[in-house]
């Protein structure tokens, strides 16, 4: 059995709420909190981001950030300011394997698209990238930055981590910065990234774990949903 159908098997033994299926995105069962409630928070918060990336904020963000996780000095210099400035990644989904020359890219939540240009530059313009994100302002200033660099092969398109708008099997690698963590049904945002990947593709993410149990009343606090604690990179997950 493929991979992507050892996974979905595993859930329906589980017992746990599932939100794949072939229709695309269905609503869950007993989620902890509402997806459409956590979505609209997130959203208010990093359009603050984007608008106003130079206020205080509880996370870090921009060229010191980038430093801190180890990006590439070069590729972060080469850079201009509005691609880095609103940059508020967990860790460096590229300290696990360096993208290849020509291969097709998704970026989950793509922000602002500082992820989304680093891998543009690794890939080159033989290959694609596809920043996929909900937050207009991210939205509108990643367009913005990708047109005066003239990266043609760098395109940003609206939408969910649960229902990307992506064809099946065009990634050969899907990357992810701080989002997934965001979800409130991280089911249907694997099985999407399973369903966008080509065989034999991967995963490379960096995101929020917690290694200790959390309160009921924590796991249903959506404001608690939106903090950040933690910056864990994790290991490459192949498709």
């Amino acid at each position: 059995m493929p991979v992507a159908g050892r996974i979905m098997a595993a859930w329906k033994r589980s017992g746990l709420p599932s939100t794949a299926g072939e229709g695309g995105l269905t609503m869950a069962q007993d989620l902890l909190v509402d997806p459409d409630a956590l979505r609209e928070q997130v959203r208010l918060k990093y359009r603050e981001v984007a608008v106003d990336p130079g206020a205080g904020f509880h996370f870090h963000t921009g060229r010191g950030l980038a430093s801190r996780l180890g990006y590439e000095a070069s590729a972060v210099g080469a850079l201009p300011d509005r691609a880095v400035e609103s940059f508020a990644g967990v860790g460096n989904p590229f300290s696990l394997r360096r993208l290849a020359p020509g291969e097709k890219v998704v970026d989950v939540g793509s922000g602002a698209g500082f992820d989304s240009f680093i891998a543009a530059g690794q890939v080159g313009h033989d290959g694609q990238v596809a920043g996929i994100d909900m937050t207009p302002e991210m939205l509108a200033r990643s367009r913005q930055t990708a047109g005066a660099l003239g990266l043609a092969h760098v395109q940003f398109r609206e939408g969910l981590a649960e229902a990307l708008p992506v064809e099946d099997a065009w990634a050969d690698v899907v990357i992810s910065n701080g989002v997934i963590n965001l979800c409130a049904d991280k089911q249907a945002v694997f099985a999407e990234i399973l369903r966008v990947l080509r065989p034999g593709g991967r995963l490379q993410f960096a995101d929020i774990a917690n290694g200790r149990p959390v309160p009921a009343e924590a796991l249903r606090d959506i404001d608690l949903w939106t903090g950040r604690w933690t910056m864990v990179t994790c290991a490459p997950i192949p498709a």
